[in-house]
């Protein structure tokens, strides 16, 4: 099963890129991203509650719980069928408000409502591979918490090669999901190629369009203003550490950077999105 939602989140070069220009063009009133709003994503994909704000993306949270990060993109949601640009909510003074009961309430490193403690869980026969040690680091950072909770096991995936092999082996069936995050997944790529071999019901394959799962990580939140452009041919993980002038070292410069992620609000949208898309799908109904 592919994500249709990747498509048109991450490869928006094509007509629904087009169409998202046009949408920003138009004159479209300013609403301000208070806790409670209902909104619809532009798409109609996915409607629910404000819930939180955090450096420039919303939290949405639907009548089921479940939640969703969104940039503060101009037009990116509908308020009553209309389209509507987000913006950030004034600052409120005071103990009222926002500040005060269910916000007040301690959240994972995701966003989420932490749950109260309890025994570790069964784990589920479902499964999530992520390819890479370091995107397997960052997940376990920022939903780690979340995927004990709901009793997922993340698996490292050493390369997209590896991927049918996996498959096989696994057996995915109804109740025996499997979801796998991919490194720079983007159209006409080997990758693209070897996950459209993967064809299951029981099995979802999303990716990211970073070359590099440090690239996922918001500039911001490592202290700087852009990952540096590295030239085609040389390796890109060593080139970012030249370029910032920092130590040679990638184990070293992936630890400094890991450090700098406290929250969600240090990724960027588009890893967001797919892997809280892979929790629900092996978590959905039929899952337990």
């Amino acid at each position: 099963m592919w994500s249709r939602r990747y498509g048109s989140d991450v490869l928006a070069d094509g007509q629904s890129g087009r169409l998202g220009r046009r949408r920003a063009q138009r004159e479209v009133p300013e609403i301000e991203a208070e806790r409670g709003l209902v909104v619809e994503d532009s798409e109609g994909r996915f409607c629910g509650a404000v819930v939180g704000y955090e450096k420039g993306v919303v939290t949405l949270e639907d009548r089921h719980g479940k939640r969703r990060v969104f940039p503060l993109a101009p037009a990116a949601f509908l308020l009553d069928g209309q389209p509507v640009t987000l913006i950030p909510p004034t600052p409120r003074g005071g103990s009222g408000g926002a500040s005060g009961g269910a916000s007040a309430r301690a959240r994972t490193a995701s966003g989420s409502v932490a749950p109260p403690p309890s025994r570790a869980k069964v784990a589920r026969e479902s499964r999530i591979y992520v390819e890479g040690k370091h995107d397997a680091e960052l997940v376990e950072k920022i939903w780690g918490d979340d995927l004990r909770d709901v009793g997922v096991v993340v698996e490292y995936l050493g390369g997209i090669d590896d991927l049918p092999a996996i498959v096989t082996t696994f057996a995915p069936a109804p109740g025996r999901r499997l979801g796998v995050l991919v490194d720079h997944l983007v159209a006409g790529s080997k990758e693209s190629r070897i996950a459209a071999g993967v064809r299951s019901p029981d099995v979802l394959i999303v990716g990211h369009p970073f070359i590099d799962i440090w690239a996922a990580v918001r500039p911001a939140a490592v202290g700087i203003t852009s990952w540096p452009e590295v030239p085609r041919g040389q390796p890109w993980k060593e080139g970012v550490l030249r370029a910032l002038g920092w130590p040679p070292e990638v184990p070293a410069g992936w630890q400094r950077i890991l450090r700098s992620v406290t929250s969600y609000a240090d990724l960027e949208p588009e890893l967001l999105g797919r892997v809280e898309e892979l929790i629900d799908f092996v978590t959905g109904p039929g899952n337990d």
